[in-house]
């Protein structure tokens, strides 16, 4: 990563202390050597948001952190981030700011609600939202940063938890290319591609139908897994000529896995994939597409989530199906 004047910016391990209160101040602060150092806010640490922080202090950023439970924070004491205790304190004084929420309601209150930090943000500060939203709100978002003159990338991703942790994510962007490449060192520590697709909006429905496919195929998967066991077959087997098999797309392979080993670690809640569904249905019918697939995957994970599986891995939707 480069500053503008050609300089590297010092990437050296720095001494680790507690997580400090949040309070406004430059969008660069200083490493011993003297060298800028970027600020970036990062608004949400669920399992996504807290992975990228963690790369972003990896990779030598200053960062604020901000989470509705102040739980999520806990383990950020250990680190150099410093903790806020709103979204407009974690974004004042920060060049860049990113945000991995729930839905567009929660998206909505953190961006310009009270407290909000769209409004503490300078103008020619950058706003990323990485969240999976509709298209409708990013456009509000998108307004609503340029009426005060910060500049807006939508940049949703494709990856799970593990993939936040290691710095692999795929970041789809959507907004103008010259403020894509000054945010490119911040999206690089956090993933290992970054994709440009077009204007504010193109990340959202790519986000979208990445997101539709593989709830579907979840939902499928389970329904097969449940016919296999209550069939009386071998499972493992019977599961295995799926996953080697025209069907064995590498999410089938990895969530057919956790099915049959009852392996609920949480990578992808199922109320999330739900939303998601529910989303890309909206989508679709505003582009004249009638789903009938989408609601009858988002019913299997809403089911599961009635059923107490909901603060588990979207792999067990396929609890309330077995035998």
């Amino acid at each position: 990563m480069r500053r503008a004047n050609g300089g590297r910016i010092n990437h050296f391990a720095r001494e680790r202390s507690p997580a400090r209160r949040y309070t406004a101040g430059r969008s660069h602060t200083r490493t011993g050597n003297g060298m800028a150092m970027t600020t970036v806010a990062v608004l949400g640490l669920g399992l996504m948001g807290s992975g990228m922080a963690r790369r972003l202090l990896a990779a030598g950023f200053d960062v604020a952190v901000w989470n509705r439970s102040a739980a999520k924070t806990a383990p950020f004491a250990d680190t150099p981030a410093r903790v806020a205790g709103s979204p407009a304190e974690a974004a004042a004084g920060a060049a860049i700011v990113i945000a991995m929420l729930a839905d567009d309601d929660v998206s909505r209150s953190v961006w310009a609600g009270e407290g909000g930090a769209l409004a503490a943000m300078a103008p020619g500060a950058i706003a990323i939202e990485s969240s999976t939203l509709t298209g409708e709100w990013i456009a509000e978002l998108a307004a609503a940063a340029a009426a005060r003159g910060v500049d807006l990338l939508e940049a949703p991703v494709t990856g799970s938890r593990d993939q936040a942790a290691t710095g692999a994510l795929r970041f789809l962007v959507g907004g103008e290319a010259a403020v894509l490449e000054r945010a490119r060192p911040a999206l690089a520590a956090m993933g290992s591609t970054i994709v440009h697709l077009g204007p504010v909006g193109s990340g959202a429905v790519v986000k979208l139908a990445n997101n539709f496919l593989c709830g579907v195929q979840v939902a499928c998967l389970a329904e097969a897994v449940a016919l296999f066991e209550r069939r009386g077959l071998d499972a493992e087997q019977a599961v295995s000529i799926l996953t080697e098999g025209a069907p064995g797309s590498p999410l089938v392979k990895a969530v057919s896995r956790r099915m049959l080993d009852r392996a609920y670690d949480p990578h992808f809640l199922p109320l999330l994939m739900a939303k998601d569904l529910g989303y890309a249905a909206q989508t679709m019918a505003a582009a004249g597409i009638e789903t009938a697939i989408a609601p009858a995957a988002r019913r299997r994970f809403i089911e599961a989530a009635a059923a107490g599986e909901g603060e588990k891995d979207m792999a067990a939707i396929v609890e309330p199906l077995r035998p």
